[in-house]
């Protein structure tokens, strides 16, 4: 499973469950960001 986090700070940190979830809030809020795909271990 992956998840997506964006971090610009500690209080700015947000976890996505998809891609296309990260993409819409990063056109939204922070154009110019980028959200890291992580590996999670389950």
């Amino acid at each position: 499973m992956k998840v997506w986090i964006y971090e610009k700070g500690r209080p700015n940190e947000r976890r996505f469950a998809s891609e296309e979830e990260a993409q819409r809030w990063l056109e939204k809020h922070d154009p110019e960001g980028v959200a890291f795909a992580y590996e999670v271990m389950e």
